[in-house]
């Protein structure tokens, strides 16, 4: 039943951060003048390969807006960041754990919510740039979604730094830190995303 509740509301988190206009479409089935647009953007990032891959699936609700290809980043990130907190809170079931590994675990979990928080709190000030009347509204909620952002981005470090000690079952380690090392990458582009697009208002 627990497992249940927890698929539902990683269902219902997702649904409520992806905007009808977020759904997925082909990229075989996009413009290549909205793919074009995506692949260039993506090249500016720090991990260009990571972000074209998980983008390039939203090209058709994208086309060439920055507006829309930073907000898909995001939405993108936080759903990745979800996914990640539910596996990483089922490690705990192994009953073969030790103490210090089960804290690590815990210790995590407590930092990918506060990394949900802050990637929550950067969706709805990227909404409200968006509803700006002026230049200064802009700016305003531009610079707090990067400030949350960036935030985001510190929580995910301290959750991999957990797990780099040697008293860490290696299986888990790696699993964790693999899965954090890209949730960071994507948070990291879409960072970089957010950025171009505050420069081009």
């Amino acid at each position: 039943m627990a497992k249940l509740y927890q698929t539902l509301f990683l269902i219902i988190s997702v649904s409520y951060f992806f905007s009808p206009e977020l759904i997925a479409a082909s990229p075989a089935g996009s413009s290549q003048k909205a793919v074009n647009f995506i692949q260039s953007s993506c090249k500016t990032t720090t991990y260009p390969a990571v972000c074209f891959r998980s983008l390039s699936a939203y090209a058709n609700a994208i086309q060439t807006s920055p507006e829309r290809l930073a907000e898909t980043a995001l939405a993108v990130t936080l759903s990745r960041v979800q996914s990640t907190k539910l596996f990483v809170s089922r490690l705990t079931r192994f009953k073969t754990l030790k103490k210090r590994e089960v804290k690590a675990i815990k210790d995590c979990v407590e930092e990918i919510d506060d990394t949900i928080e802050r990637l929550t709190k950067s969706v709805q000030e990227m909404k409200l740039c968006g509803s700006a009347k002026n230049q200064e509204q802009f700016a305003f909620h531009m610079s707090n979604a990067q400030t949350w952002t960036s935030a985001a981005l510190t929580d995910e470090n301290t959750c991999s730094d957990g797990f780099s000690g040697r008293f860490m079952d290696g299986r888990i380690k790696n699993s964790v830190r693999a899965r954090i090392v890209n949730m960071g990458q994507e948070t990291s582009n879409a960072l970089s995303l957010i950025n171009a697009y505050g420069k081009k208002y």
